[in-house]
């Protein structure tokens, strides 16, 4: 009474877990519910399958991961103690007393072994720990898989193949006694290896050399080839057991002699606390945010000359999908940056829903109708959109330039950049940025240090660790969150933190102080400059983009007038007294004369020709300027011919003999079939509504806490249904059949055992077949039984449901409890 029978399979530890704990495993490991396991039964088969385990163990940190590894070449089940001991060593490493050490993995280890246990990996008692038997097979030492740890195979199973003879020769060797035992001859060699003091002394006879052998082997990997006439020190150590044969030409140093040159330590260098996080400056906080605030004013600013870039349509979509190298160059030198960084602002753009493709038969990337919205945002709310789906995106800028696993280029906005680490990657980044205090910039090192510490890259050698994808998106997400505005000076902002805890409308109230006021004026310039000494109101900014060409960007922009962008401005249907209008009323400056000059001279050409389809047609009041435009011979191509006095046909379409008279000096306007001027208003295509690349999800995603409720209670009823006892049948018809086999009554058997069930509310046994065929047995509450159907509480389900009695097999009434 009072006592409890220590579980004996993982079955029976996960059953006697509280409905907490079992919600705490399936939030840990989401893939276990899908679908919804039956019973615990499943549920713990599911959690012992391979992809199960490896996906687990992925995600355990360094020390969970260093305690399964330990438990893996422990003995099963293994002690509290023993696993401890491995962890610690023996506290006999040459004297040397590693008390800091062992404290710290003293104080550690609990926590570890409860995440163990927690995530299923570990069950049994303290005094009879066992991991699950597929993290042994992935974690335990094999020739053909090394043990992380680096040890080797037991005595035991580096003998299992070896004569007897030859097991006599290794006692003989080691003074041992004889035994024609082999088992006993095994545990003999097993006992010596484990002795510290026997193992002392026979080490003190080994050769120098025997010993720096031993010295390459300690620490893995164990095994080492060996030539048909091995050297003597070799063969000291072979005679001896201390290397035992693998193959004729690998041998193996036993997992106890190792354990005991290694102090008992599994791990050369146990981590039981996380590596801290180092700082490499310390700045002021608010210059750190004056900072971050001017580079997401750049920011904006590059997404917006993206988005108009592309605003009449931008580049063709390659077949294979995403953006050529060409279009990324061209990209690149309007926006001043270099590809990487070109890259990284076209796929944040896409990801914010901001470009898409247009869908059409000659795909292009366009802005989408979002851009629009976006645009009339104010500053700090148009960052903080950028800000949020970056953090989200799963669309890695980074690998562009970069291979698959086929040798194809990965291209930009291409359809092979999702990695589903990244969000996370990114998260964690800042999450370690913001523990440091306000304004400190961490070192990029320590940094990686401690993500590899809570995500360990299992079974790799630190020197590879460099090249691993979550390192390499920890250092893209460094040089972005500069990008972006999310850091500056290397430490993360204010308004960073707050997105980070408390939402974009905190995070947009602390950014906008800091964001320049957008100003109503510019300063005209006699050399047909204007200069911009800062960030343009939208309206203002919209039309000198067309009326002027950017010359210059920094803390101020600089637009140069020229002839064709006046032209520009006249094609989107100014005329040259609007254009007088709005320099005079957004100029600080007195308009200058040239410039005056410039937009009347521009305007009083523009539209002197008309051209129209014939192909294409050339109309002009003034003859001479068609005869002009016959004899010179640039227009050639266009096979002009005259077809009335002010009138000229050509072989060509509208556009292109637009474009050929404007290269030849001329201000023709386009003209429609009733001979009004068109006019072409830039930023007029537009992609269908479009919505943002979803993110690709790093495995299942993690259920809330309604599914996880409704998941445990349906386990649990499973449960009850699958282990209920059952009454065993009496002579007769009735039988329930061998041991898991659905009951099987008559139809007069089952109608009347169902009804009775519901006359006296009592539950029952049946063995249900659906309609797909699927079969299961259900235990149940008859509630009403009428028209062939039954109605009852389904402990199973763990709800009311109804059964046809045709597809019921057979019923059997529960057995007494007590």
């Amino acid at each position: 009474m009072g006592t409890t029978t220590p579980p004996r399979t993982l079955a029976e530890a996960l059953r006697a877990r509280g409905d907490e704990s079992l919600a705490g495993l399936l939030r840990a490991r989401p893939d276990l519910l899908n679908p919804v396991p039956n019973d615990i039964t499943q549920l713990a088969t599911r959690a012992g399958t391979r992809a199960s385990v490896v996906r687990a163990l992925e995600h355990l940190d360094r020390f969970a991961l260093q305690t399964a590894e330990a438990l893996a070449v422990a003995p099963d089940p293994a002690p509290y103690d023993t696993l401890l001991s491995l962890l610690t060593g023996d506290g006999l490493d040459d004297g040397e007393q590693r008390d800091d050490m062992g404290a710290a993995i003293t104080a550690a280890l609990p926590g570890a072994l409860a995440t163990l246990r927690e995530q299923a990996l570990v069950w049994g008692e303290d005094d009879r720990l066992r991991l699950v038997r597929t993290a042994r097979e992935l974690l335990a030492p094999s020739p053909q898989h090394p043990s992380p740890t680096g040890l080797g195979p037991t005595v035991a199973e580096a003998t299992a193949g070896m004569s007897p003879g030859r097991l006599q020769e290794i006692l003989a060797a080691t003074d041992l006694p004889a035994t024609h035992d082999p088992v006993s001859a095994v545990a003999a060699l097993s006992a010596l290896f484990t002795d510290r003091t026997r193992m002392a002394e026979l080490l003190d006879t080994a050769p120098v050399e025997a010993l720096s052998v031993l010295d390459r082997l300690v620490w893995g990997p164990p095994y080492g080839e060996v030539t048909p006439n091995p050297t003597p020190p070799v063969k000291w150590l072979r005679d001896r057991g201390l290397l035992l044969p693998v193959s004729t030409r690998t041998v193996v140093l036993p997992r106890e002699a190792a354990l005991h040159l290694r102090a008992g330590r599994a791990h050369r260098v146990p981590e039981p606390a996380p590596p801290a996080v180092a700082a490499a400056a310390e700045r002021d906080p608010q210059a750190v945010d004056r900072a971050a605030a001017g580079q997401a004013f750049t920011a904006l600013s590059t997404i917006e000359e993206l988005l108009k870039l592309w605003d009449g349509g931008g580049p063709t979509i390659l077949r294979a999908g995403g953006l050529s190298v060409r279009e990324l160059k061209r990209a690149a030198t309007a926006l001043d940056v270099s590809e990487p960084i070109a890259a990284f602002w076209i796929e944040l753009a896409y990801g914010a829903g901001l470009l898409a493709s247009d869908g059409e038969t000659d795909e292009r990337y366009a802005p989408t109708p979002a851009s629009d919205e976006w645009l009339d945002l104010p500053a700090e709310d148009r960052w903080t959109h950028l800000a949020t789906a970056w953090l989200a995106a799963t669309r890695t800028p980074g690998l562009v330039g970069g291979q698959d696993a086929k040798g194809r280029a990965l291209s930009a906005l291409g359809p092979e950049l999702d990695r589903s680490a990244a969000p996370d990657v990114r998260r964690r980044v800042l999450t370690l940025f913001a523990e440091l205090p306000p304004g400190t910039a961490p070192e990029a090192e320590t940094l990686l240090r401690r993500l590899r510490w809570e995500r360990p890259l299992r079974g790799s050698a630190p020197a590879a660790e460099g090249s691993d994808l979550r390192s390499r998106l920890a250092l893209w997400t460094l040089n972005e969150a500069e990008l972006l505005g999310i850091t500056g000076r290397g430490a993360l902002s204010a308004q960073a933190r707050a997105l980070l805890d408390e939402g974009e409308q905190t995070a947009a109230a602390l950014l906008s102080p800091l964001l320049p006021d957008p100003l109503d004026h510019v300063l005209l310039q006699a050399d047909l400059t204007a200069v911009a000494p800062g960030p343009l109101e939208r309206p203002l900014a919209d039309m000198l983009s067309v009326l002027a060409d950017v010359e210059s960007k920094g803390g101020a922009t600089v637009y140069r007038f020229t002839p064709g962008s006046v032209r520009r401005a006249l094609d989107a249907g100014q005329a040259a007294a609007d254009l007088h209008a709005f320099l005079a009323a957004h100029s600080r400056t007195p308009v200058p004369q040239p410039l005056s000059y410039l937009i009347d001279d521009v305007a009083r050409r523009h539209g002197h020709l008309r051209i129209g389809a014939a192909s294409a047609y050339v109309r002009c009041d003034d003859e001479a300027v068609l005869n002009e435009i016959l004899a010179d011979r640039r227009s050639t191509g266009l096979r002009l011919r005259r077809l009335a006095p002010t009138v000229l046909a050509a072989q060509t379409d509208p556009g292109s003999l637009l474009e050929a008279l404007r290269d030849m000096g001329y201000a023709p306007a386009a003209e429609s079939a009733e001979g009004d001027v068109l006019i072409t208003r830039a930023g007029a295509r537009r992609t269908p509504p479009r919505t943002p690349p979803a993110p690709v999800p790093e495995g299942p995603p993690t259920p809330d806490d309604t599914l996880l409720g409704a998941a445990v209670r349906a386990i649990r009823a499973g449960d009850t249904a699958a282990t209920v006892a059952r009454k065993e049948p009496t002579d007769g018809p009735t039988s329930t059949g061998p041991a898991g086999a659905l009951p099987r009554t008559t139809p007069a058997e089952t109608l009347a055992t169902v009804q009775a069930a519901a006359m006296t509310g009592s539950t029952v046994w049946i063995g249900y077949v659906n309609a797909d065929g699927a079969a299961s047995q259900r235990v149940i509450a008859p509630v009403r039984v009428e028209g062939g159907f039954v109605t009852a509480y389904d402990h199973t389900a763990d709800e009311v449901r109804t059964y046809p009695l045709h597809r019921i097999t057979g019923v059997a009434e529960l057995a007494e409890e007590g």
